[in-house]
């Protein structure tokens, strides 16, 4: 069974500005990257999603449920959320931040079992990050502790994945690796996410099924990376300072445009 996270006419206002100005956007099963220039109101949206940004209008639904009448512990199985900075303790070893990823499900108080411990171990070897098990999060590099925020994220088993500057800190391979398994998650036959992922980084938002593009608190457009009409829109909302070119695979590929300045 899929899942679907849906903003119905949303509006945030912060320090007396509007940021999101009325937004619809229905996000299903498969990998969306939500792209726009600094200050489009991204990360404003993904924390809405999530039901952690007080709405002044509109509604965040849930599988078609209002997320305000659903408890938090019932959300919390649903929607695995990753902030751009994390926040927890450095004191604490890689393998205890992941298995914090298991409290979903059994409570604060609950006792993890074989069950978990195999769910916590299979997101570590997801996020490669299995090797540090028992360091501290204060030890690691921003890119490793990265890592293993996403697999704390990935051990909640939640359907829908928001996530926000995923690939922040990390090297061109360890990018790629994550781009790849986007595509798994959400394309997993047995388990079909609904991943959403802000991302700055446009070769990689490129490789996602789906783009929403985001400028001034709307959406300026929506649909695969291959559409000439979101790639044109694209240009416009970063001000003709990218261009894409084609590429023998079909897919596009987004270079800046220097020579136009």
């Amino acid at each position: 069974m899929t899942s679907s996270i849906q903003a119905n006419g949303v509006l945030v206002r912060l320090g007396g500005r509007e940021i999101l100005r009325g937004l619809d956007a229905s996000v299903g099963s498969g990998w969306t990257a939500l792209v726009g220039p600094n200050g489009a109101g991204k990360s404003t949206l993904l924390r809405a999603l999530a039901g952690l940004q007080p709405l002044h209008g509109g509604q965040v639904l849930l599988n078609g449920q209002p997320l305000h009448g659903i408890s938090v512990s019932a959300r919390a199985r649903h929607i695995a959320w990753l902030a751009q900075q994390g926040d927890v303790t450095g004191e604490l070893t890689v393998r205890e931040t992941v298995e914090l990823g298991r409290i979903a499900h059994l409570g604060m108080m609950g006792t993890p079992g074989r069950a978990d411990a195999a769910v916590v171990t299979h997101a570590m070897e997801l996020t490669e990050c299995t090797q540090w098990s028992r360091r501290r999060l204060h030890e690691l590099s921003g890119g490793e502790r990265q890592r293993v925020l996403l697999a704390r994220a990935l051990a909640t088993e939640a359907p829908i994945l928001l996530l926000d500057e995923p690939t922040t800190h990390l090297d061109a391979p360890h990018q790629v690796a994550l781009a790849r398994l986007f595509g798994q998650l959400a394309r997993d036959p047995a388990q079909p996410r609904t991943v959403l992922c802000v991302l700055h980084d446009l070769p990689i938002a490129l490789q996602a099924d789906r783009l929403l593009v985001l400028d001034d608190g709307r959406i300026r457009a929506d649909g695969p990376p291959h559409d000439p009409a979101v790639q044109a829109t694209l240009v416009e909302v970063f001000r003709g300072a990218i261009r894409f070119e084609a590429t023998a695979s079909g897919r596009p590929r987004v270079a800046l445009a220097l020579d136009e300045f």
